[in-house]
């Protein structure tokens, strides 16, 4: 939990936020900030829907849950439009549902298995260009200056000879950022992404096959910052920056957070 003077500064006072994967990991630790922080309503979209109820029910009355799988764009549509029916309007949207390589081979260039990733870019593209737009729109129409926040990778900084799948879909959102900033800027709509290197969250775990503290091991040799792991309210912290109006002039930007990660 976060110590009280910090809970006390409310950046989020009044503010309705839809968070995507918001049933686990990094989107879990997002969604019990940003109530930490005084949002009016927190929505988690997840498709683990007994995790996702659970996690809602722990935050307290003012967070939701909508079960909602974005690669489905009706899906995503209905959760959008349903959130601003209910609360009156959508200020910040945290576009952070993702997957890990989901495909058995390790997807080199020469043997790319297209059909394999058909879901790792249904989820990672696709599900993130439809969560941009419908919460773009939303804004527009109710003239909400708001924020969208979406979750890429360090993996989009860097290039790959294996799991190239993975590495082109981080890569895709930073493009998304970049341009669907452009686009929602004269809205005065805000399009950031935030990049985390690996953090001990359950799907890495599970991808991994180890706990939280294995994964934090595995990756500690390769980040040059010392003097802790990497965790999931770590990266929170840095979406908070990019949600709130801390960051009231920042568009288009990809923030690393990585302890200086280099594989």
């Amino acid at each position: 939990m976060n110590s009280p003077a910090l809970c006390n500064s409310k950046k989020l006072e009044g503010k309705v936020v839809i968070i995507t994967g918001g049933a686990s990991g990094i989107g879990e630790a997002t969604a019990r900030h940003f109530a930490d922080h005084g949002a009016q309503v927190v929505v988690i979209a997840d498709i683990q829907e007994e995790k996702g109820l659970e996690v809602a029910s722990s935050i307290g009355s003012r967070c939701t849950f909508i079960k909602c799988n974005v690669t489905d764009e009706q899906q995503v549509r209905s959760l959008v439009e349903s959130t601003v029916k209910t609360h009156g309007k959508l200020d910040i949207m945290f576009s952070n549902a993702g997957v890990l390589r989901m495909s058995g081979s390790e997807q080199n260039i020469l043997d790319f298995d297209l059909e394999a990733s058909d879901n790792l870019f249904a989820v990672n593209i696709r599900g993130m260009i439809a969560c941009v737009k419908h919460a773009g729109r939303a804004m527009v129409e109710c003239g909400v200056k708001g924020s969208i926040v979406c979750t890429s990778s360090v993996a989009a900084s860097t290039d790959a000879t294996i799991s190239i799948d993975y590495v082109l879909s981080k890569q895709a959102v930073v493009g998304l950022v970049r341009c669907a900033s452009r686009g929602l800027g004269k809205h005065g709509i805000r399009v950031n992404c935030v990049s985390p290197a690996a953090v001990g969250t359950p799907m890495m775990c599970d991808w991994m096959q180890t706990n939280e503290e294995g994964v934090e091991k595995a990756f500690e040799s390769s980040c040059y910052l010392k003097g802790g792991a990497l965790k999931s309210r770590n990266v929170a912290d840095a979406v908070l920056f990019l949600a709130s109006e801390d960051s009231q002039f920042v568009t288009g930007h990809n923030l690393v957070v990585d302890a200086g990660f280099r594989p």
